[in-house]
Formats: C-alpha cells, sequence, structure tokens
C-alpha cells in the first residue's frame, strides 16, 4: 500500500509521468482492433435476445423447497416433451417454490403438451404466460428512448459544465467505444440479452462517464491558464492530469470490479442463469471498458480535438521554442575548460570544507628583544 501512494505521489507531482496522450495512435490502433473484433462478434452471432424481446412462453412451476436439481430436472422433462419448436429452454428458480421455464414462440397444443411434461416430472401447479412480440418490441423500443435520452443529457451536462464541446464529443466517442465491446463480448459469449442487461449497460455507461468527467475536471485545472504558462504544452498538461488520477481510477475500478466479478462467478458457475448473470457481466465487461477509455481515448481523443486551434498551436510553439534557447545556451567555462556553476555528471561538485590551520603552518612571530637591552644600546 505504501508503494501505491509512493507511486501516486510521483505521479501526481510529475517526478513519473507515463505517455498516455504522446501515444495515443498506439490506443486509438488497439481500441479500433477491440472494436472490430466486437463488430465482427454482432455480424456473424448476432446478440441472443431474451424472451422479453423475442416472444415467448413462460411457464411457473410450482416445487415445494426448489433446488437447482429441480431446475435440471424440469428442464430436461422439457426437452423431452417431444415439442419441435422448444429450441434452448431457460429454466431458473424463483424463489424457493418455484421453477421458470422459458421457451420460444409455441402453439397453444405445444405449450399444452410442456405444461403436462412439466407436471409429469414433479410440478405441482403449472401455469404458463405468453409474451407476445409487440411486447418485447415495445421493451426494445423504450430501451432505445432510454439510451438516446442519456446520452443528450450527458452532452449537454458536459458542454454546460466545461464550456467545451470537444470534450463532450470525445465522451461520447468513449461511450460508443465502451457500448460496443460490452454488446460485442455479449454476441461472442451467447449470453442472453434481457432487460437485466439494458439495465446493465446503462449503469456501466453512467460509471465511464464518471471517470471520464473526474479526468477531465483535472485537465480543466491544469489547463486552465495554460496560454501565460510556458513550462509545459497544453497536452503536457493534459498529460499530467491522466497521470495525477491514475491512481485514483485504479482504485475506483478496481473496487467496483471485484464485487461484480463475485456476482458473475457466483451467478454463472452456482445458479447457471438467470438476471444476475446478465447483469453482472454487463457490469464488469462495461467498467473495465469505461477505465480503460477514460484513460486511453477520452483524454487524447479532447487534446487532439483542441491541438487544432490556432491558439494553442501558437503556445506549443512557444514553450518548444523556449526549451531549445535554453538547450543551446552558451556555457561559460573557466581557464581549464570546465563549466562554471555545472556540476560534473561523473565527479559531482562537493563544497570544500574549512579546515583550521595546524600549529605548524601557523605564521612565526619575531622574537623582539627585552626593554632593558634595547636601552643599553642608546
Amino acid at each position: 500500500m505504501g508503494r501505491l501512494s509512493t507511486l501516486g505521489q510521483h505521479l501526481y507531482e510529475g517526478r513519473l509521468s507515463f505517455n498516455f496522450v504522446g501515444r495515443r495512435r498506439l490506443w486509438y490502433a488497439i481500441s479500433v482492433l477491440i472494436v472490430l473484433a466486437a463488430a465482427a462478434g454482432l455480424l456473424l452471432r448476432g446478440v441472443n435476445l431474451g424472451v422479453e424481446f423475442k416472444g415467448g412462453v413462460e411457464f411457473t412451476a410450482q416445487v415445494q423447497g426448489a433446488t437447482q436439481d429441480d431446475a435440471d430436472r424440469l428442464r430436461q422433462a422439457a426437452v423431452d416433451s417431444g415439442v419441435a419448436d422448444i429450441g434452448e429452454p431457460i429454466v431458473t428458480t424463483s424463489g424457493t417454490d418455484s421453477v421458470l421455464v422459458q421457451t420460444g414462440p409455441l402453439k397453444q397444443a405445444d405449450a399444452t403438451r410442456i405444461e403436462q411434461a412439466l407436471t409429469q416430472a414433479g410440478a405441482s401447479d403449472v401455469s404458463q404466460n405468453l409474451i407476445g412480440p409487440s411486447w418485447g418490441k415495445q421493451v426494445a423500443n423504450k430501451a432505445l428512448i432510454g439510451l438516446v435520452v442519456f446520452l443528450i443529457l450527458v452532452v449537454l451536462f458536459i458542454w454546460a459544465y466545461f464550456r467545451e464541446w470537444k470534450m463532450s464529443a470525445a465522451a461520447m466517442v468513449a461511450l460508443a467505444h465502451d457500448l460496443l465491446i460490452t454488446i460485442g463480448v455479449y454476441a461472442w459469449s451467447g449470453f442472453e440479452v434481457t432487460p437485466a442487461t439494458v439495465t446493465g449497460l446503462l449503469t456501466i455507461l453512467g460509471f465511464s462517464l464518471y471517470d471520464t468527467v473526474v479526468v477531465f475536471d483535472k485537465v480543466r485545472e491544469n489547463t486552465r491558464n495554460f496560454a501565460t504558462n510556458l513550462t509545459r504544452t497544453y497536452s503536457e498538461a493534459a498529460n499530467l492530469a491522466v497521470n495525477q488520477t491514475l491512481v485514483r481510477s485504479i482504485n475506483t475500478s478496481i473496487a467496483a470490479l471485484l464485487p461484480v466479478a463475485a456476482i458473475l462467478v457466483v451467478s454463472t458457475v452456482v445458479l447457471g442463469t438467470g438476471p444476475l448473470k446478465d447483469l453482472s457481466l454487463a457490469l464488469f465487461v462495461g467498467t473495465a471498458a469505461g477505465t480503460y477509455s477514460s484513460i486511453f481515448i477520452a483524454t487524447p481523443l479532447a487534446v487532439q480535438l483542441k491541438e487544432r486551434e490556432s491558439l494553442v498551436r501558437a503556445h506549443a510553439k512557444r514553450v518548444l521554442g523556449k526549451r531549445a534557447r535554453t538547450a543551446a545556451a552558451p556555457v561559460a567555462v573557466d581557464e581549464g575548460g570546465e563549466p562554471v556553476g555545472v556540476a560534473s555528471a561523473a565527479a559531482p561538485t562537493v563544497p570544500a570544507r574549512k579546515v583550521a590551520p595546524s600549529s605548524a603552518a601557523k605564521r612565526v612571530q619575531p622574537q623582539r628583544s627585552p626593554r632593558s637591552a634595547r636601552n643599553k644600546g642608546r
């Protein structure tokens, strides 16, 4: 913990710095590859929409003290019912006395056959709930409307808070980056997209926005009077801001990822299926992607857009010109050719100590004759 705090202090003071802004082309290339892989998953596999979006039939089977073994038994009974269109039913426990069995759209005769198979497998009472595709389409439309409204509010908030549209554009690109990666992971993994997934997506967009705003706020603080400061360019001041908030971003992400990872493992390995699995996967992938985008995408992109301004370019030329003049300034040398006032790297200058003169080196005082002898000579 002490090493981490020391690292954070060195990053904050600028004694140690990672060049996030200067190497932005590398981060862009990595992000493009990840986004292309996510897009390939969407094109090749598509997303596995839940029954709430594509419609289907949900059976509620009453089982006293329902366990995962009961859910597996009812799942096998539904598959062995002989219904051709049943596909891969999703079976979850609901509370302690019921099991939910979700299938795709079925005819009434097929639904009745599955209901009878569940009853024969040990369910005391089975009810069925038909979910039409029109209702699923309505849910999808509302989720899309909520996402669009969220993005519009984000743009307005960042523009009003920072008075800078370039930061709003960079934040939107980072959010789209996180969204595409998360959906791509769902496509490749085959996890079902449910209303819980939509909730998770909106949550991780909020987390990504929060992390980005914190970094942007530090960038604004470091670049408030950049035009009158010839120590750093605008990009260097922004890069310092990313380094100063790096440890905070890492700590916040780890604190968020650990409990989400625990929920994901439990819901996948122990429970097997259910809304917790759909929600936790979106939270885990989105949180990791949001941390990456706020550091490697949002700030470098905002700086790149800002560097197109003439004032920023002129200031950068002045700063670099001053550094060149300082590096090329002549250095005074003494008679032996050594630089005056500059310590040698091989032999650092050590201030000389004052040494008291020894008794042998003291000046010998002349001996004077006695006064009586001097008087005789007169």
